[in-house]
């Protein structure tokens, strides 16, 4: 009889691990705390409206593609997927902004226009990027992080050597473009990264490469659809995914799970535990003395950033915003500091707004747009009621309002807000985070969290707390690169 796998978490790296785990012949459950799949991802529909509550970026289309062929399946095989073209707006002031354009000799033209000399300069400053993006997505996260041997051939030396690990990505974007403007718009990626960018390494412009050399898209009907889509794979591959079911309890024998407990009383046997909720959480369901890391060391660690969100159906058509806008009217650096130096409540924060009914019918009624808003914040914040949220939705809304010219508070139908306190009470999310433990150099590969339990012999970690790290798609791969693992030391 084949082993049986509980997987605890069904959000991206929950679902990824237990369909390769699956399909590597074992027998999976997935136990999720919530009533829909998806982690972060999770939607909900209200009034004729259909909100996505987390991910909103759809960057990295290859790891998408590449999971599915790994099961013989293609992407369209469960959605749809739209480039977006424009890719995204940037405003920097009232009556200044930039759209981004999908075609590459466009977007040249437009760096040149801002700072002659700048389209050769982008062209060059992408191409290393590639190589990084290719090395880094292609090698470097499917490393499982659990020996410094792994990082020892000749050829990965020479590549990581060239993966600009000692340099941040500040005075990298600095060689090529002096442009205020373009300097924003070229380390605005690594914002989520868990770092200003003068602390954040050159090695992630292979972001800017997902976001100018790959594009961005829009999976029709929502980022959820993307969950639905890994389910209705899991399933075909003969997974088992309860929801409603919070794990509380796994107990042990001679330093072995035997089953997992959750809050509802069932229990359910298992061979091999596979955490995908959140790592510090779990741990603190087990014996102290059993536990890879103490909250010493949590405490230690750099963690993402956390979000303050609103979902707002409004009742007519906006004007002067895309699918996708972010908004530089304010100073990037300060609000870094205040995330990652500081941690404090905002200033003046730069924000997020996303309109997917721009590109969707389907998620708000007809003449009415679906609009999402984030404001990155630091984790661990105190404070967040509902003085706190309403000061921020105003003061977003005021500049939001001033910035595309338009009356906006006024058509607000439904509005629903979401920071801190919700990310822990959904998800355990260790100090509220948002995005999971911080790419930085001292937290990267073999220095994250380890995805193997080192006192328990059955279990093993997933998702944006270990290895590779936070994100839609270093989840997915989370949960391959796991799943191996486990099929080394447990025969299916």
């Amino acid at each position: 009889m084949s082993k049986k796998v509980i997987v605890i978490g069904a959000g991206f790296a929950g679902l990824s691990v237990a369909t390769n785990l699956a399909d590597k012949g074992y027998q999976v459950t997935v136990l999720e705390k919530n009533i829909i799949a998806g982690g972060r991802a999770r939607k909900f529909e209200v009034e004729g409206y259909t909100f996505d509550m987390g991910p909103s970026w759809y960057w990295m289309p290859d790891v998408f593609e590449n999971y599915f062929k790994r099961f013989g399946k293609k992407l369209s095989d469960y959605y749809e997927l739209k480039r977006l073209d424009p890719s995204y707006r940037v405003y920097f002031a009232e009556n200044d902004y930039l759209d981004l354009p999908a075609d590459k000799q466009a977007l040249y033209t437009t760096f040149e226009n801002i700072e002659t000399g700048s389209g050769t300069k982008l062209a060059h400053f992408l191409e290393q990027a590639s190589y990084k993006y290719q090395v880094g997505i292609n090698e470097l996260v499917y490393k499982p992080g659990r020996s410094i041997f792994e990082f020892t051939s000749l050829k990965l030396l020479y590549d990581m050597i060239r993966l600009d690990l000692f340099t941040s990505i500040s005075k990298h974007v600095a060689k090529f473009f002096k442009h205020p403007k373009l300097v924003k718009l070229m380390e605005f990626p690594v914002l989520f990264l868990g770092a200003t960018p003068q602390k954040t390494p050159a090695l992630y412009s292979f972001m800017n490469y997902a976001d100018m050399g790959l594009g961005t898209y829009y999976p029709t009907g929502g980022m959820h659809k993307i969950v639905e889509g890994m389910v209705k794979l899991a399933k075909e591959k003969g997974v088992e995914i309860l929801l409603n079911q919070e794990v509380v309890d796994f107990p042990m024998i001679n330093g072995t799970i035997k089953n997992v407990k959750t809050k509802s009383g069932d229990q359910f046997e298992a061979d091999i535990v596979v955490g995908g909720a959140d790592y510090h959480h779990l741990e603190t369901l087990i014996p102290e003395n059993s536990r890879n890391y103490s909250e010493q060391y949590w405490e230690k660690r750099t963690m993402a950033p956390s979000s303050v969100l609103y979902y707002l159906g409004v009742n007519k058509k906006l004007k002067n915003l895309l699918h996708h806008n972010l908004f530089f009217d304010e100073d990037f650096k300060k609000h870094a500091e205040e995330i990652y130096d500081t941690k404090k409540w905002p200033t003046k924060p730069l924000f997020y707004v996303s309109v997917t009914s721009q590109t969707d019918s389907t998620v708000a009624p007809a003449g009415c747009e679906n609009v999402f808003i984030l404001i990155p914040t630091a984790p661990g914040l105190q404070g967040d009621d509902e003085t706190i949220r309403e000061k921020y939705f105003n003061l977003v809304l005021d500049r939001l309002e001033n910035l595309t010219q338009q009356d906006i508070r006024k058509h607000v139908v439904y509005k629903r807000s979401y920071a801190h306190s919700n990310f822990i009470e959904d998800y355990h999310a260790y100090k509220g985070n948002a995005y999971g433990l911080a790419n930085t150099l001292t937290q990267t590969a073999i220095l994250k969290p380890s995805l193997k339990s080192k006192k328990i012999k059955n279990l093993f970690f997933t998702g944006q707390l270990t290895v590779p790290g936070p994100g839609v798609p270093p989840s997915l791969i989370s949960g391959i690169v796991v799943a191996d693992q486990v099929a080394k030391e447990f025969k299916p």
